[in-house]
């Protein structure tokens, strides 16, 4: 069997510079240095119940295939009903964006 050699180009992948700061937030916490950390975006709050209830549901009816970039219509639809419910703004679903992360969403869009 032949060793596995990439193609010349992935040579010139180079970590983002936000998750290098993130590693080294990590690296000065743990040796006990009082840090701000203002890389990722992390929340500080853990995932709350019912959105736990709902991704396990969907686990258990089967939905764990890829999706969408921009997210599944029934997700886009419950941010719309979430903004003007909470916050009393109305959007179409033109004018909203689904993604993992804002590096994604900027990214894609």
């Amino acid at each position: 069997m032949t060793a596995f050699v990439p193609a010349a180009r992935v040579s010139r992948i180079k970590i983002s510079p936000t998750t290098a700061a993130a590693a080294r937030v990590r690296e000065l916490k743990a040796a006990g240095h009082d840090i701000v950390d203002m890389t990722i975006g992390e929340p500080d709050f853990d995932t709350p119940d019912h959105v736990r209830a709902a991704a396990h549901a969907a686990i258990d009816r089967g939905e764990t295939k890829y999706t969408a970039v921009n997210g599944t219509p029934a997700l886009r639809h419950a941010i719309l009903a979430d903004f003007e419910r909470r916050l009393g703004l109305e959007y179409t679903e033109n004018e909203i964006c689904v993604g993992g992360g804002a590096k994604q969403i900027l990214f894609l869009h």
